[in-house]
């Protein structure tokens, strides 16, 4: 069983359990510079890890686990499908899983949903499932449009839908449409890069409870279900994002949150996508 320093886990809707929050890996293309991030977020208690094939360091994770001493069956380990390889998907998943040194990774996405090729490309993460390459297997960026459709020819129901989301992009039935079919979200990008850090509300907010406003916006995503995966460099930084689990938000905190709303999209809008 998957033990964790500093963070609750959330249950899929398989056997598996996933940590209420993990280390995204977006942009950490320089090797010593992830390996860095790697080791400072291990030290902080994190054991969720967030990567994917095009981000270029899924071999810079493994090294940093291997560095920090962290037994596999203690890390969750994430990885996604590059668009490009949605027809070779099961030969990119070994190549992914050499790099990251493991048998498995505890969590595969499809990571867009690609025109035409997302049927079969699921099906194949299927049967990586089956084969006990992947523990549980999800989506990234998919809408609710995209997940009714995957529910009509899917055998396994997605564990995770992995999704830009944070206060200023709250989707709500996106969170109801997830929640009411057994799949958990996962917010990417939850502090919006950067954008609101100086919300008079956030900061408000922040003071009631001695905390930052980065971490009132991490928390909001455990109170809206959903498991954050932020990013940082900074030691001091990825230590304070997960130093979120002493405190609630409580009823007039999320009204206000709710009105911080706005449709910000920092990075791909897959809304177009058909």
């Amino acid at each position: 069983m998957l033990k964790t320093m500093n963070a609750p886990l959330t249950q899929l809707n398989n056997d598996s359990a996933i940590p209420q929050i993990g280390f995204g890996m977006w942009q950490l293309k320089d090797k010593q510079e992830c390996v860095a991030s790697v080791l400072a977020a291990v030290e902080a208690g994190y054991r969720y890890f967030d990567t994917a094939q095009v981000y270029g360091n899924e071999e810079y994770l493994a090294e940093g686990l291997k560095l920090a001493k962290l037994e596999r069956k203690d890390s969750f380990i994430t990885t996604k499908i590059f668009i490009n390889n949605f027809l070779r998907v099961e030969k990119s998943l070994d190549i992914s899983l050499a790099k990251l040194d493991t048998d498995y990774v505890d969590l595969v996405l499809l990571h867009f949903p690609v025109i035409g090729l997302r049927k079969n490309a699921w099906k194949k993460l299927e049967q990586a499932q089956s084969a006990g390459k992947a523990k549980s297997i999800g989506v990234s960026n998919y809408t609710v449009r995209h997940l009714k459709q995957l529910l009509k020819y899917c055998s396994i129901i997605p564990a995770i839908n992995q999704v830009e989301l944070h206060v200023f992009l709250q989707q709500p039935e996106l969170l109801d449409f997830c929640r009411d079919n057994g799949i958990v979200v996962q917010a990417y990008s939850p502090l919006a890069h950067g954008h609101g850090l100086d919300n008079v509300i956030l900061r408000e907010i922040a003071e009631k409870h001695s905390k930052s406003p980065a971490q009132i916006m991490l928390r909001w995503c455990i109170e809206a279900g959903t498991v954050p995966i932020p990013k940082s460099v900074t030691p001091g930084r990825i230590k304070q994002n997960i130093d979120i689990f002493d405190f609630e938000l409580d009823k007039e905190d999320m009204n206000k949150i709710l009105g911080l709303e706005e449709g910000l999209r920092t990075c791909w809008d897959p809304s177009k996508t058909p």
